[in-house]
Parts: structure tokens; C-alpha cells; sequence
């Protein structure tokens, strides 16, 4: 990635925080938008959920995101409503910090199919 990608993404990730933090009155940090992104796709709504259901939310927001790159096919629902992906290409390996522009790279793209931003 280029550096004027990755100052293009430093901007857009922080118009994206300050959307979410207007609208949802808190400070979001990547885990946070993970967890709304996981919340979305379920589509059921906030609600209380357990250690091990936010964590199964991050991965389905991990995997919708990671779509984008083709690395995730989404496979359907199970019988509770939730979505299931398929790994199709492995990922490669990334250091931390390309993981996090990635990631934010396809939250902005995710919140601008919404509309949002």
C-alpha cells in the first residue's frame, strides 16, 4: 500500500469513529466497530450478548470483511439465524499493522455500502 493510501485510510477511519461516536455515543475503537459490523450481519439488533457470542460476532464482521478480498464465501445461516463463512483462498500472512489497515480499509467500505459514511 502506498502512503497516500494509508493517509487516505488514516482519514477516512477517522471520519468513520467520529460517525459512530455522534450516533452511537461511544468511542469506538477497531474491536468495537468489529463487534458493530458482527451485530449488523446477524441482524437481530442490540441485545445482551455473552463472552462467547461477541466473540463468534467479531469473526462473522472479520469474515464479511475479508469477502471483499475474496478470502470468505458466506455459506448461509444456521438454524438460529446465525451466518456461517467459508475460508476459499487461505490469507496471507500479515503483520499487525497491515492487518488493521485492512480491516479498516473494509470497514469504511462496509459503512459506505450503508450509507453511513
Amino acid at each position: 500500500m502506498d502512503l497516500k493510501s494509508v493517509e487516505e485510510i488514516k482519514s477516512d477511519w477517522s471520519l468513520l469513529l467520529k460517525k459512530i461516536e455522534s450516533h452511537f455515543g461511544v468511542d469506538p475503537d477497531l474491536q468495537g466497530i468489529l463487534f458493530l459490523i458482527g451485530v449488523q450481519e446477524l441482524g437481530v439488533g442490540f441485545r445482551s450478548f455473552s463472552k462467547s457470542e461477541k466473540q463468534d460476532l467479531m469473526h462473522i464482521a472479520t469474515c464479511r470483511l475479508m469477502s471483499y478480498y475474496g478470502y470468505y464465501l458466506l455459506k448461509g445461516q444456521d438454524s438460529d439465524g446465525w451466518p456461517h463463512w467459508e475460508l476459499i483462498e487461505q490469507i496471507p500472512v500479515l503483520s499487525l499493522k497491515e492487518q488493521d489497515l485492512i480491516l479498516k480499509k473494509s470497514a469504511i467500505r462496509y459503512f459506505r455500502e450503508l450509507d453511513f459514511i
